[in-house]
C-alpha cells in the first residue's frame, strides 16, 4: 500500500493555519500521518495546536526558517511519500486521491505536482504564461523562476537521500533550489488538475520580505553549477541563465548604490562568461 505523510510548516499564522489543517484533515483519501512543525511562533499558534487530535504529530522548534522546519518533518516522517502544504495555502479535497492514482499508474516517477488556483486579496486571478507548469524533464523550464509549487508536490522520500533536503542557508527560494537539484536528475509527473488554492496578497509573504529575490536564485544556480552533477547541456543552460540574471542584478545594485555588491557580482559574471565561452578571465572582463 502506498503511504503518504502530510507536512505543514507554520510560523506566526494562527489566523491562516486552521484553513490549511482542515484541508488536510478533510481529504477524500486521508493522509496516513499528519505532521505540523511550529517554527517558533510567538502568536496564538500554540493554543490552536494543543487543541488538535493527538494523532496529529506536532513538532515545536526554535525559529530557524521554513527549510529547517521542513527538514525536521522529513526526518520524522515514516511514510513512503511526502506531501507539503504551506500554512497560507489550502489543499483541494481530492488532492491526495488524485495524485496517488497518478503515482500508482506511473510508478517510475518520484515527484508529482499539479496546477493551482490563485487567489489575490479575495479574488481569483490567472497566472501569467511564465508560470505555466509541465511534466517530464523540466530542468530548463525551472531556471528562470520557480515553476513547482511546494503545496502541490508529492515526493518519494528516496529523492531526499539522493539529492539532499532543503538548503537552510537560503532564506528564500529554497524550493527553487531543491527543484533544480531534483529536476536535473529526475523527470516529474504532472497533472493539469488544480490541486490547491494558493492565496496571496498578505504582508508576511516571503516575496515581500526580501527584495531582489534573484540573488537567491543566482546562489542556487551557482551551487548546482559547482556540484558537478549537471549534464553538459544543462550546465550550458545554467550558465546562460546565470549570465542573464547576474547582469540584471548588477544593474539593480548600481541603481541602489550598492558598490560592494556590484563588484562582487561583476566578478561572478566574469566567471560565468568564461565558463560559458571558454574565455580566460581577462577576456571575460572585456565582455
Amino acid at each position: 500500500m502506498t503511504t503518504v505523510s502530510a507536512i505543514i510548516t507554520t510560523y506566526n499564522r494562527a489566523r491562516l493555519l486552521p484553513r490549511a489543517v482542515d484541508s488536510v484533515r478533510h481529504q477524500t483519501r486521508p493522509a496516513d500521518e499528519i505532521i505540523i512543525v511550529d517554527d517558533g511562533s510567538g502568536d496564538t499558534t500554540h493554543d490552536y495546536l494543543t487543541g488538535l487530535p493527538k494523532k496529529i504529530m506536532v513538532l515545536y522548534r526554535a525559529h530557524q526558517g521554513v527549510s529547517a522546519a521542513r527538514n525536521a518533518a522529513i526526518q520524522q516522517a515514516s511514510c513512503e511519500w511526502l506531501a507539503f502544504l504551506d500554512d497560507d495555502d489550502e489543499w483541494l479535497p481530492h488532492k491526495l486521491e488524485s495524485q496517488l492514482r497518478l503515482i500508482n499508474a506511473h510508478p517510475q516517477y518520484r515527484l508529482c505536482h499539479g496546477e493551482e488556483i490563485w487567489m489575490r486579496n479575495g479574488k481569483r486571478v490567472n497566472p501569467m504564461k511564465k508560470h505555466q507548469k509541465q511534466g517530464g524533464w523540466i530542468y530548463p523550464h525551472c531556471l528562470s523562476l520557480c515553476v513547482i509549487s511546494p503545496s502541490t508536490v508529492m515526493i518519494h522520500r528516496d529523492i531526499f537521500t539522493a539529492v539532499g533536503t532543503f538548503d537552510t542557508r537560503l532564506p528564500a527560494c529554497e524550493d527553487y533550489d531543491l527543484w533544480l537539484r531534483i529536476c536535473s536528475a529526475y523527470p516529474v509527473l504532472y497533472t493539469d488538475e488544480p490541486l490547491i488554492i494558493k492565496y496571496g496578497g498578505h504582508d508576511d509573504q516571503l516575496s515581500r520580505q526580501y527584495r531582489a529575490m534573484d540573488r537567491f536564485r543566482i546562489q542556487a544556480m551557482d551551487n548546482i553549477l559547482h556540484s558537478g552533477s549537471l549534464s553538459l547541456i544543462n550546465r550550458q543552460l545554467t550558465l546562460d541563465m546565470l549570465i542573464k540574471k547576474t547582469r540584471i542584478y548588477i544593474n539593480g545594485a548600481q541603481k541602489r548604490g550598492k558598490s560592494a555588491e556590484v563588484l562582487r557580482y561583476q566578478r561572478q559574471l566574469q566567471q560565468y562568461i568564461a565558463g560559458r565561452t571558454g574565455l580566460t578571465a581577462e577576456q571575460a572582463r572585456a565582455c
